[in-house]
Protein backbone atom coordinates (compact mmCIF):
# COMPACT_ATOMS: atom_id res chain seq x y z
CA UNK A 1 0.00 0.00 0.00
CA UNK A 2 1.36 3.43 -0.95
CA UNK A 3 1.99 6.12 1.68
CA UNK A 4 -0.91 8.16 0.32
CA UNK A 5 -3.28 5.19 0.55
CA UNK A 6 -2.17 4.55 4.13
CA UNK A 7 -2.94 8.17 5.00
CA UNK A 8 -6.37 7.90 3.36
CA UNK A 9 -7.13 4.82 5.48
CA UNK A 10 -6.01 6.66 8.62
CA UNK A 11 -8.17 9.67 7.78
CA UNK A 12 -11.20 7.49 7.15
CA UNK A 13 -10.70 5.93 10.59
CA UNK A 14 -10.64 9.42 12.08
CA UNK A 15 -13.90 10.16 10.30
CA UNK A 16 -15.47 7.07 11.84
CA UNK A 17 -14.25 8.07 15.29
CA UNK A 18 -15.47 11.61 14.71
CA UNK A 19 -18.99 10.28 14.09
CA UNK A 20 -19.12 9.22 17.76
CA UNK A 21 -18.25 12.73 18.93
CA UNK A 22 -20.25 15.02 16.63
CA UNK A 23 -22.57 15.12 13.64
CA UNK A 24 -20.76 14.45 10.37
CA UNK A 25 -20.95 17.06 7.59
CA UNK A 26 -23.13 19.55 9.50
CA UNK A 27 -24.76 22.39 7.58
CA UNK A 28 -25.99 24.60 10.41
CA UNK A 29 -22.86 26.61 11.28
CA UNK A 30 -23.34 30.28 10.37
CA UNK A 31 -20.40 32.22 8.92
CA UNK A 32 -20.65 35.97 9.60
CA UNK A 33 -17.11 37.19 8.90
CA UNK A 34 -14.16 36.80 6.52
CA UNK A 35 -10.44 36.88 7.21
CA UNK A 36 -10.04 39.92 4.95
CA UNK A 37 -12.78 41.80 6.80
CA UNK A 38 -11.15 41.18 10.20
CA UNK A 39 -7.71 42.14 8.94
CA UNK A 40 -9.03 45.43 7.55
CA UNK A 41 -10.77 46.22 10.84
CA UNK A 42 -8.11 45.15 13.32
CA UNK A 43 -4.68 44.72 11.66
CA UNK A 44 -3.57 48.24 12.61
CA UNK A 45 -4.97 48.19 16.16
CA UNK A 46 -2.62 47.66 19.08
CA UNK A 47 -2.64 44.64 21.38
CA UNK A 48 -4.03 46.83 24.16
CA UNK A 49 -6.86 48.17 21.98
CA UNK A 50 -7.88 44.63 21.04
CA UNK A 51 -8.09 43.64 24.69
CA UNK A 52 -11.17 45.91 24.87
CA UNK A 53 -12.81 44.15 21.86
CA UNK A 54 -15.30 41.55 23.13
CA UNK A 55 -17.23 40.84 19.90
CA UNK A 56 -17.63 37.20 18.89
CA UNK A 57 -16.69 36.50 15.28
CA UNK A 58 -17.50 33.40 13.24
CA UNK A 59 -15.34 32.17 10.37
CA UNK A 60 -15.27 29.14 8.07
CA UNK A 61 -12.39 27.83 6.03
CA UNK A 62 -9.74 25.20 5.43
CA UNK A 63 -6.96 24.43 7.92
CA UNK A 64 -3.60 24.32 6.16
CA UNK A 65 -1.29 24.40 9.20
CA UNK A 66 -1.78 22.96 12.70
CA UNK A 67 0.73 23.22 15.56
CA UNK A 68 -0.34 21.18 18.59
CA UNK A 69 1.25 21.94 21.98
CA UNK A 70 -0.56 19.78 24.53
CA UNK A 71 -3.41 21.75 26.06
CA UNK A 72 -3.25 24.50 23.41
CA UNK A 73 -2.71 24.69 19.66
CA UNK A 74 -2.28 27.17 16.83
CA UNK A 75 -3.65 26.75 13.30
CA UNK A 76 -4.07 28.82 10.16
CA UNK A 77 -7.56 29.10 8.69
CA UNK A 78 -7.76 29.95 4.96
CA UNK A 79 -10.92 31.27 3.30
CA UNK A 80 -11.52 32.86 -0.09
CA UNK A 81 -10.15 36.23 1.01
CA UNK A 82 -7.00 35.18 2.87
CA UNK A 83 -5.87 33.54 6.09
CA UNK A 84 -6.00 34.15 9.85
CA UNK A 85 -4.36 32.46 12.80
CA UNK A 86 -6.45 30.48 15.31
CA UNK A 87 -5.63 29.78 18.95
CA UNK A 88 -7.38 26.79 20.51
CA UNK A 89 -7.11 25.61 24.11
CA UNK A 90 -8.93 23.28 26.48
CA UNK A 91 -9.86 26.27 28.61
CA UNK A 92 -11.25 28.19 25.62
CA UNK A 93 -13.29 25.47 23.92
CA UNK A 94 -13.82 22.98 26.69
CA UNK A 95 -12.30 19.52 26.93
CA UNK A 96 -14.73 17.72 24.59
CA UNK A 97 -14.55 20.28 21.79
CA UNK A 98 -10.76 20.52 22.06
CA UNK A 99 -10.61 16.75 21.59
CA UNK A 100 -11.89 17.28 18.03
CA UNK A 101 -8.38 18.46 17.16
CA UNK A 102 -7.22 14.84 17.54
CA UNK A 103 -9.48 14.01 14.59
CA UNK A 104 -8.45 17.06 12.53
CA UNK A 105 -6.07 16.85 9.56
CA UNK A 106 -4.54 19.39 7.22
CA UNK A 107 -7.13 20.27 4.61
CA UNK A 108 -10.17 19.83 6.85
CA UNK A 109 -12.86 22.50 6.56
CA UNK A 110 -13.91 23.94 9.92
CA UNK A 111 -16.08 26.57 11.52
CA UNK A 112 -14.85 28.63 14.46
CA UNK A 113 -16.19 31.31 16.78
CA UNK A 114 -14.21 33.50 19.14
CA UNK A 115 -12.86 36.90 20.07
CA UNK A 116 -9.92 38.58 18.35
CA UNK A 117 -6.57 39.42 19.91
CA UNK A 118 -2.89 39.81 19.09
CA UNK A 119 -0.15 37.45 20.24
CA UNK A 120 3.13 38.60 21.78
CA UNK A 121 4.62 38.68 18.30
CA UNK A 122 1.77 40.90 17.04
CA UNK A 123 -0.03 38.21 15.02
CA UNK A 124 -3.77 38.83 14.64
CA UNK A 125 -5.50 35.75 16.04
CA UNK A 126 -8.91 34.34 16.92
CA UNK A 127 -9.18 32.91 20.43
CA UNK A 128 -11.52 30.04 19.59
CA UNK A 129 -14.45 29.32 21.89
CA UNK A 130 -16.39 27.09 19.47
CA UNK A 131 -14.87 24.62 16.98
CA UNK A 132 -16.73 22.49 14.44
CA UNK A 133 -15.40 20.16 11.73
CA UNK A 134 -17.62 20.83 8.72
CA UNK A 135 -15.98 18.54 6.18
CA UNK A 136 -13.13 16.02 6.36
CA UNK A 137 -10.28 16.00 3.87
CA UNK A 138 -9.86 12.29 3.25
CA UNK A 139 -6.93 12.77 0.89
CA UNK A 140 -3.63 14.32 2.02
CA UNK A 141 -2.59 17.58 0.39
CA UNK A 142 0.74 17.67 -1.53
CA UNK A 143 3.66 18.35 0.79
CA UNK A 144 5.71 20.13 -1.86
CA UNK A 145 4.52 22.35 -4.65
CA UNK A 146 7.21 22.72 -7.25
CA UNK A 147 8.61 20.73 -10.13
CA UNK A 148 7.15 18.84 -13.07
CA UNK A 149 4.84 16.54 -11.12
CA UNK A 150 3.29 19.52 -9.38
CA UNK A 151 2.62 21.24 -12.72
CA UNK A 152 0.50 18.20 -13.57
CA UNK A 153 -1.41 18.63 -10.29
CA UNK A 154 -1.75 22.35 -10.92
CA UNK A 155 -3.54 21.89 -14.25
CA UNK A 156 -5.34 18.56 -13.74
CA UNK A 157 -6.51 19.24 -10.20
CA UNK A 158 -6.97 22.99 -10.17
CA UNK A 159 -8.91 22.77 -6.91
CA UNK A 160 -5.72 21.66 -5.12
CA UNK A 161 -3.76 24.47 -6.75
CA UNK A 162 -6.35 27.00 -5.58
CA UNK A 163 -6.37 25.55 -2.05
CA UNK A 164 -2.69 26.01 -1.43
CA UNK A 165 -1.32 28.58 -3.88
CA UNK A 166 -1.98 32.23 -3.07
CA UNK A 167 -0.27 33.14 -6.35
CA UNK A 168 -2.76 31.12 -8.41
CA UNK A 169 -5.72 32.54 -6.51
CA UNK A 170 -4.37 36.03 -7.22
CA UNK A 171 -4.09 35.28 -10.96
CA UNK A 172 -7.69 34.12 -11.14
CA UNK A 173 -8.94 36.98 -8.98
CA UNK A 174 -7.23 39.32 -11.44
CA UNK A 175 -8.80 37.46 -14.37
CA UNK A 176 -12.25 37.91 -12.87
CA UNK A 177 -11.53 41.59 -12.32
CA UNK A 178 -10.23 42.04 -15.89
CA UNK A 179 -13.40 40.54 -17.39
CA UNK A 180 -15.54 42.68 -15.11
CA UNK A 181 -13.62 45.85 -16.04
CA UNK A 182 -13.89 45.04 -19.76
CA UNK A 183 -17.65 44.71 -19.42
CA UNK A 184 -17.90 48.00 -17.52
CA UNK A 185 -15.72 49.74 -20.12
CA UNK A 186 -17.93 48.78 -23.05
CA UNK A 187 -21.12 49.52 -21.17
CA UNK A 188 -19.72 52.98 -20.39
CA UNK A 189 -19.06 53.40 -24.13
CA UNK A 190 -22.79 52.70 -24.71
CA UNK A 191 -22.33 49.20 -26.13
CA UNK A 192 -25.07 46.61 -25.56
CA UNK A 193 -24.05 43.16 -24.37
CA UNK A 194 -25.66 40.44 -26.50
CA UNK A 195 -25.64 36.66 -26.85
CA UNK A 196 -25.34 34.77 -30.12
CA UNK A 197 -25.47 31.01 -30.88
CA UNK A 198 -22.62 28.71 -29.90
CA UNK A 199 -23.77 25.99 -32.34
CA UNK A 200 -23.65 27.08 -35.98
CA UNK A 201 -25.08 25.38 -39.07
CA UNK A 202 -22.06 26.76 -41.01
CA UNK A 203 -18.56 27.09 -39.58
CA UNK A 204 -17.89 30.76 -40.24
CA UNK A 205 -16.47 34.02 -38.96
CA UNK A 206 -12.84 32.89 -39.18
CA UNK A 207 -10.62 30.49 -41.09
CA UNK A 208 -10.12 27.67 -38.60
CA UNK A 209 -10.90 23.98 -38.20
CA UNK A 210 -14.17 23.54 -36.26
CA UNK A 211 -15.44 20.99 -33.76
CA UNK A 212 -18.38 19.10 -35.23
CA UNK A 213 -21.39 17.80 -33.32
CA UNK A 214 -24.69 16.26 -34.43
CA UNK A 215 -28.28 17.25 -33.67
CA UNK A 216 -30.23 13.99 -33.50
CA UNK A 217 -33.75 15.35 -33.85
CA UNK A 218 -32.94 17.44 -36.92
CA UNK A 219 -30.41 14.87 -38.18
CA UNK A 220 -27.90 17.58 -39.03
CA UNK A 221 -24.32 18.41 -38.21
CA UNK A 222 -23.59 21.59 -36.25
CA UNK A 223 -20.29 23.34 -35.59
CA UNK A 224 -19.13 24.77 -32.28
CA UNK A 225 -18.57 28.49 -32.68
CA UNK A 226 -15.25 29.50 -34.25
CA UNK A 227 -16.16 33.16 -33.82
CA UNK A 228 -19.39 35.12 -33.26
CA UNK A 229 -18.54 37.68 -35.95
CA UNK A 230 -21.18 37.02 -38.60
CA UNK A 231 -24.02 36.87 -36.06
CA UNK A 232 -22.92 40.11 -34.42
CA UNK A 233 -22.86 41.79 -37.84
CA UNK A 234 -26.41 40.57 -38.42
CA UNK A 235 -27.39 42.53 -35.30
CA UNK A 236 -25.74 45.65 -36.73
CA UNK A 237 -27.74 45.11 -39.93
CA UNK A 238 -30.86 44.73 -37.77
CA UNK A 239 -30.40 48.19 -36.26
CA UNK A 240 -28.27 47.81 -33.11
CA UNK A 241 -25.44 50.32 -33.49
CA UNK A 242 -23.03 49.16 -30.77
CA UNK A 243 -22.87 45.54 -29.57
CA UNK A 244 -20.36 43.32 -27.78
CA UNK A 245 -20.21 39.69 -26.68
CA UNK A 246 -17.80 38.13 -24.19
CA UNK A 247 -17.85 34.69 -25.74
CA UNK A 248 -16.47 31.19 -25.57
CA UNK A 249 -15.23 29.99 -28.95
CA UNK A 250 -13.75 26.70 -30.13
CA UNK A 251 -11.08 25.80 -32.67
CA UNK A 252 -10.04 22.22 -33.35
CA UNK A 253 -6.35 22.97 -33.35
CA UNK A 254 -3.23 22.18 -31.34
CA UNK A 255 -2.30 22.92 -27.74
CA UNK A 256 0.50 25.33 -26.87
CA UNK A 257 1.45 27.94 -24.29
CA UNK A 258 -0.81 30.40 -26.17
CA UNK A 259 -3.51 28.09 -27.59
CA UNK A 260 -6.34 26.17 -25.96
CA UNK A 261 -9.10 24.67 -28.15
CA UNK A 262 -11.72 26.40 -25.99
CA UNK A 263 -10.98 30.06 -25.34
CA UNK A 264 -12.55 33.37 -24.32
CA UNK A 265 -12.60 36.57 -26.31
CA UNK A 266 -14.62 39.72 -26.65
CA UNK A 267 -15.92 40.81 -30.04
CA UNK A 268 -17.48 44.24 -30.48
CA UNK A 269 -18.98 46.18 -33.39
CA UNK A 270 -19.88 49.83 -33.87
CA UNK A 271 -21.85 51.24 -36.79
CA UNK A 272 -20.62 54.42 -38.50
CA UNK A 273 -17.05 53.97 -37.24
CA UNK A 274 -13.79 52.75 -38.83
CA UNK A 275 -10.62 50.92 -37.83
CA UNK A 276 -8.91 54.07 -36.52
CA UNK A 277 -11.70 54.41 -33.96
CA UNK A 278 -11.10 50.80 -32.90
CA UNK A 279 -7.38 51.28 -32.34
CA UNK A 280 -8.05 54.28 -30.13
CA UNK A 281 -10.75 52.39 -28.20
CA UNK A 282 -8.53 49.33 -27.60
CA UNK A 283 -5.54 51.39 -26.50
CA UNK A 284 -7.70 53.22 -23.95
CA UNK A 285 -9.16 49.90 -22.75
CA UNK A 286 -5.78 48.31 -22.13
CA UNK A 287 -4.48 51.38 -20.31
CA UNK A 288 -7.62 51.42 -18.15
CA UNK A 289 -7.06 47.73 -17.24
CA UNK A 290 -3.45 48.46 -16.28
CA UNK A 291 -4.73 51.21 -14.00
CA UNK A 292 -7.47 48.99 -12.51
CA UNK A 293 -4.88 46.32 -11.61
CA UNK A 294 -2.55 48.95 -10.11
CA UNK A 295 0.20 48.08 -12.58
CA UNK A 296 2.87 50.57 -13.57
CA UNK A 297 2.89 51.98 -17.12
CA UNK A 298 6.11 49.99 -17.51
CA UNK A 299 5.59 46.47 -16.25
CA UNK A 300 7.34 43.10 -16.53
CA UNK A 301 6.07 40.28 -18.67
CA UNK A 302 8.39 37.27 -18.43
CA UNK A 303 11.72 38.45 -19.92
CA UNK A 304 10.29 41.68 -21.33
CA UNK A 305 9.74 45.15 -19.96
CA UNK A 306 6.47 46.37 -21.52
CA UNK A 307 6.15 50.12 -21.95
CA UNK A 308 2.58 51.40 -22.31
CA UNK A 309 3.29 54.96 -21.27
CA UNK A 310 3.55 56.33 -24.81
CA UNK A 311 0.92 56.10 -27.55
CA UNK A 312 0.91 52.62 -29.10
CA UNK A 313 3.04 52.43 -32.24
CA UNK A 314 1.39 52.01 -35.64
CA UNK A 315 3.19 50.48 -38.63
CA UNK A 316 1.73 49.03 -41.80
CA UNK A 317 2.14 45.37 -42.67
CA UNK A 318 4.63 45.77 -45.53
CA UNK A 319 6.79 48.29 -43.65
CA UNK A 320 6.99 45.96 -40.64
CA UNK A 321 8.46 43.21 -42.83
CA UNK A 322 10.96 45.62 -44.37
CA UNK A 323 11.97 46.93 -40.94
CA UNK A 324 12.55 43.57 -39.26
CA UNK A 325 13.66 41.30 -42.12
CA UNK A 326 17.18 41.84 -43.42
CA UNK A 327 17.15 41.19 -47.14
CA UNK A 328 13.59 42.39 -47.76
CA UNK A 329 13.21 45.97 -48.99
CA UNK A 330 10.82 48.18 -50.91
CA UNK A 331 12.06 46.77 -54.21
CA UNK A 332 11.37 43.11 -53.49
CA UNK A 333 8.56 43.16 -50.90
CA UNK A 334 6.08 42.39 -53.69
CA UNK A 335 8.38 40.02 -55.64
CA UNK A 336 7.32 36.42 -55.01
CA UNK A 337 10.57 34.87 -56.30
CA UNK A 338 12.66 37.07 -54.02
CA UNK A 339 10.48 36.30 -51.01
CA UNK A 340 10.58 32.57 -51.77
CA UNK A 341 14.38 32.70 -51.76
CA UNK A 342 14.28 34.65 -48.48
CA UNK A 343 12.10 31.91 -46.98
CA UNK A 344 14.48 29.19 -48.15
CA UNK A 345 17.51 30.94 -46.63
CA UNK A 346 15.67 31.56 -43.34
CA UNK A 347 14.03 28.10 -43.11
CA UNK A 348 10.50 29.51 -43.35
CA UNK A 349 7.90 27.10 -44.69
CA UNK A 350 5.92 28.56 -47.59
CA UNK A 351 2.39 27.37 -46.88
CA UNK A 352 0.95 28.13 -50.34
CA UNK A 353 3.37 27.93 -53.26
CA UNK A 354 2.93 30.80 -55.70
CA UNK A 355 0.91 33.01 -53.33
CA UNK A 356 2.68 36.35 -52.84
CA UNK A 357 0.41 37.59 -50.05
CA UNK A 358 0.35 34.33 -48.12
CA UNK A 359 4.16 34.18 -48.34
CA UNK A 360 4.36 37.70 -46.95
CA UNK A 361 2.15 36.52 -44.09
CA UNK A 362 4.41 33.46 -43.54
CA UNK A 363 7.43 35.77 -43.21
CA UNK A 364 5.56 38.15 -40.93
CA UNK A 365 4.40 35.38 -38.59
CA UNK A 366 7.81 33.68 -38.46
CA UNK A 367 10.10 36.72 -38.19
CA UNK A 368 8.24 39.92 -37.37
CA UNK A 369 5.68 38.95 -34.69
CA UNK A 370 8.27 37.92 -32.09
CA UNK A 371 9.98 41.32 -32.39
CA UNK A 372 6.88 43.36 -31.58
CA UNK A 373 7.40 43.69 -27.83
CA UNK A 374 5.91 47.07 -26.91
CA UNK A 375 2.27 47.57 -27.98
CA UNK A 376 2.20 47.85 -31.77
CA UNK A 377 -0.70 48.09 -34.20
CA UNK A 378 0.24 46.48 -37.51
CA UNK A 379 -2.10 47.91 -40.15
CA UNK A 380 -3.15 47.55 -43.80
CA UNK A 381 -2.94 43.81 -44.34
CA UNK A 382 -3.24 42.31 -47.86
CA UNK A 383 -6.82 41.96 -49.05
CA UNK A 384 -6.13 38.34 -50.06
CA UNK A 385 -5.66 37.27 -46.42
CA UNK A 386 -8.45 39.47 -44.99
CA UNK A 387 -11.75 38.23 -46.49
CA UNK A 388 -14.08 40.18 -44.18
CA UNK A 389 -12.31 43.55 -44.23
CA UNK A 390 -13.05 46.70 -46.21
CA UNK A 391 -10.55 47.61 -48.93
CA UNK A 392 -8.47 50.77 -48.54
CA UNK A 393 -9.86 53.46 -50.87
CA UNK A 394 -6.39 54.47 -52.05
CA UNK A 395 -5.16 50.90 -52.59
CA UNK A 396 -7.64 48.02 -53.10
CA UNK A 397 -4.83 45.47 -52.65
CA UNK A 398 -4.82 46.15 -48.88
CA UNK A 399 -7.57 46.55 -46.30
CA UNK A 400 -8.45 48.80 -43.36
CA UNK A 401 -7.33 46.20 -40.84
CA UNK A 402 -4.98 46.02 -37.85
CA UNK A 403 -3.63 43.49 -35.40
CA UNK A 404 -2.31 44.53 -32.00
CA UNK A 405 0.85 42.79 -30.80
CA UNK A 406 2.34 42.94 -27.32
CA UNK A 407 5.26 40.80 -26.08
CA UNK A 408 5.43 39.15 -29.50
CA UNK A 409 1.84 37.89 -29.43
CA UNK A 410 -1.33 38.90 -31.16
CA UNK A 411 -3.75 40.40 -28.64
CA UNK A 412 -6.44 41.91 -30.90
CA UNK A 413 -7.60 41.86 -34.50
CA UNK A 414 -9.95 44.42 -36.01
CA UNK A 415 -11.00 46.18 -39.17
CA UNK A 416 -13.42 48.38 -40.99
CA UNK A 417 -16.04 45.84 -41.99
CA UNK A 418 -16.71 44.94 -45.59
CA UNK A 419 -20.34 45.99 -46.18
CA UNK A 420 -20.53 45.47 -49.95
CA UNK A 421 -22.47 42.18 -50.41
CA UNK A 422 -21.14 41.58 -53.95
CA UNK A 423 -17.53 41.99 -52.86
CA UNK A 424 -18.17 39.80 -49.80
CA UNK A 425 -19.72 37.03 -51.93
CA UNK A 426 -16.72 37.12 -54.25
CA UNK A 427 -14.27 36.98 -51.31
CA UNK A 428 -16.09 33.97 -49.83
CA UNK A 429 -15.86 32.22 -53.22
CA UNK A 430 -12.14 32.98 -53.55
CA UNK A 431 -11.55 31.54 -50.08
CA UNK A 432 -13.32 28.29 -51.00
CA UNK A 433 -10.89 27.82 -53.90
CA UNK A 434 -8.03 27.68 -51.39
CA UNK A 435 -8.18 24.61 -49.14
CA UNK A 436 -5.38 25.89 -46.89
CA UNK A 437 -7.18 29.08 -45.92
CA UNK A 438 -10.83 28.20 -46.16
CA UNK A 439 -13.74 30.24 -44.88
CA UNK A 440 -17.14 28.77 -45.68
CA UNK A 441 -19.59 30.61 -47.89
CA UNK A 442 -22.47 31.86 -45.73
CA UNK A 443 -25.34 32.58 -48.12
CA UNK A 444 -27.67 33.73 -45.33
CA UNK A 445 -25.13 36.34 -44.24
CA UNK A 446 -24.88 37.62 -47.83
CA UNK A 447 -28.69 37.85 -47.89
CA UNK A 448 -28.59 39.87 -44.65
CA UNK A 449 -25.99 42.21 -46.14
CA UNK A 450 -28.20 42.76 -49.18
CA UNK A 451 -30.74 44.47 -46.91
CA UNK A 452 -28.09 47.12 -46.25
CA UNK A 453 -25.25 47.08 -43.72
CA UNK A 454 -24.06 50.45 -42.40
CA UNK A 455 -20.36 51.34 -42.40
CA UNK A 456 -19.09 49.39 -39.39
CA UNK A 457 -15.93 48.75 -37.40
CA UNK A 458 -15.42 45.54 -35.47
CA UNK A 459 -12.68 43.84 -33.47
CA UNK A 460 -11.91 40.87 -31.27
CA UNK A 461 -9.59 40.72 -28.25
CA UNK A 462 -8.25 37.44 -26.87
CA UNK A 463 -9.11 37.68 -23.18
CA UNK A 464 -6.97 34.68 -22.18
CA UNK A 465 -3.85 36.20 -23.77
CA UNK A 466 -4.64 39.60 -22.31
CA UNK A 467 -4.91 38.03 -18.85
CA UNK A 468 -1.59 36.25 -19.43
CA UNK A 469 0.03 39.58 -20.20
CA UNK A 470 -1.45 41.49 -17.26
CA UNK A 471 -0.75 38.73 -14.70
CA UNK A 472 2.73 37.86 -15.99
CA UNK A 473 1.66 34.27 -16.72
CA UNK A 474 3.88 32.22 -19.04
CA UNK A 475 1.21 29.81 -20.32
CA UNK A 476 -2.45 30.07 -21.24
CA UNK A 477 -2.97 27.09 -18.91
CA UNK A 478 -2.02 29.33 -15.99
CA UNK A 479 -5.03 31.60 -16.63
CA UNK A 480 -7.68 28.95 -17.39
CA UNK A 481 -9.34 27.30 -14.43
CA UNK A 482 -9.60 24.00 -16.28
CA UNK A 483 -7.36 23.82 -19.40
CA UNK A 484 -7.75 20.90 -21.77
CA UNK A 485 -5.27 18.12 -20.93
CA UNK A 486 -4.22 14.92 -22.63
CA UNK A 487 -5.55 11.81 -20.90
CA UNK A 488 -3.34 10.92 -17.95
CA UNK A 489 -2.78 7.36 -19.18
Amino acid sequence: MSDDNKLIVERKKKLQELSKLSKLYPNSFKKNNSTEELRKLYEEKSKEELEQEKSIFSLCGRLLTIRKMGNSSFANLHDESGKLQLFLSKNGTGKDMYKLLDHTDLGDIVGVKGIIFKTKTGELTINVSEYVILSKSLRPLPEKYHGLSDVEIKYRQRYIDLMISEESRKVFSDRIKIVSEIRKYFEKEKYLEVETPMMHPIAGGAAAKPFITHHNSLDMNLFLRIAPELYLKRLIIGGFEKVFEINRSFRNEGLSVKHNPEFTMIEFYAAYENYNYLMDLIEKLIKSLINALNLDNKFDYQDYKIDTQNPFEKINFHDSIIRYCDGVDEKNINNYSALEKYCESNKIEVTIKGSLYKTQLDIFEKIVESKLINPTFVTEYPTAVSPLSRRLDSNPEVVERFELFIAGREIANGFSELNDPSDQAQRFSEQLENDDEQMNYDADFITAMEYGMPPTAGAGIGIDRLVMLLTNSASIRDVLFFPLMKPKN
